[in-house]
């Protein structure tokens, strides 16, 4: 987890598709998100950026996954959230 220093914020998560229900929680490592949607056509990606800014209260467009698009642990850019508050919001 980074801090950008034009209001945008780095995470690591983990991406369990196919899971039985839709998640977001904190690990040791970074944010685990489980998604339903399976890893196919980029669904897996789309439903963690969804997932995100529904929780988050934030648009789409500002979420943006920067390295591991094709792989389960991935670093994802938000913008305009520090990381106390996105902690904040998916506790």
């Amino acid at each position: 987890m980074s801090q950008g220093a034009c209001g945008s914020i780095r995470l690591d998560v983990r991406v369990q598709p196919r899971s039985s229900k839709n998640s977001l929680e904190w690990g040791d490592s970074g944010l685990k998100a489980r998604v339903t949607a399976p890893p196919v056509d980029s669904a897996a990606n789309e439903a963690l950026i969804a997932q995100l800014a529904a929780a988050l209260g934030i648009p789409k467009r500002a979420i943006t996954i920067v390295r591991g698009a094709s792989s389960r642990q991935k670093v994802v850019e938000i913008e305009g959230m520090t990381l106390e508050r996105v902690q904040q919001k998916i506790r």
